[in-house]
This record gives C-alpha cells, sequence and structure tokens, in this order.
C-alpha cells in the first residue's frame, strides 16, 4: 500500500468522535482512505464526513484545519496518511 503524509491530528473530541487535522502536507477529499498513527493509535478508514469551520466540505487542501469524524479514538500528535493500494 502506498502512503503519503498528509498531516497531524491537533486534538480529539471524545464525544462526537472528531479529529481536527492540520494538514501539513497534503490535501484530502470524501472518499479518500487515511491511515492513523501514534503511540496507541493505529487504524485505517474511509473519510465518510469532514467539515472546515463547522461547515462540511467535500475536500481541504494543504494548510487547512478540518474536523474528520474517525471510527476510533485517535489523539493529538497522531499523524495522518492518505492510503492507495498498489
Amino acid at each position: 500500500m502506498d502512503e503519503l503524509l498528509v498531516g497531524e491530528v491537533t486534538h480529539f473530541f471524545p464525544a462526537i468522535s472528531v479529529a481536527a487535522v492540520e494538514l501539513t502536507e497534503g490535501g484530502l477529499q470524501i472518499g479518500d482512505s487515511i491511515r492513523i498513527v501514534g503511540h496507541t493509535s493505529h487504524f485505517t478508514q474511509q473519510v465518510l464526513s469532514m467539515q472546515m469551520d463547522h461547515t462540511p466540505v467535500e475536500s481541504a487542501a494543504k494548510g487547512d484545519q478540518v474536523g474528520i469524524e474517525t471510527v476510533e479514538r485517535a489523539r493529538a500528535g497522531d499523524i495522518v496518511f492518505r492510503t492507495r493500494p498498489h
């Protein structure tokens, strides 16, 4: 599986299972597959819901801060990769 570093989790909201992600290296769009990796986090999921400033968006670019609904708990400092099958 090919991976591209896209950003880092800056905060996690457990009540709504949303990770705030700063896109430091690349962009994301709805439907992308991502892998979140950290000291105690390691999971892969599809991006099904993404927001900027509480507004749903279809895509986000390098430099944006987005909220992504996650299937597991993420933690500040976790790294976010966009994944693609070979």
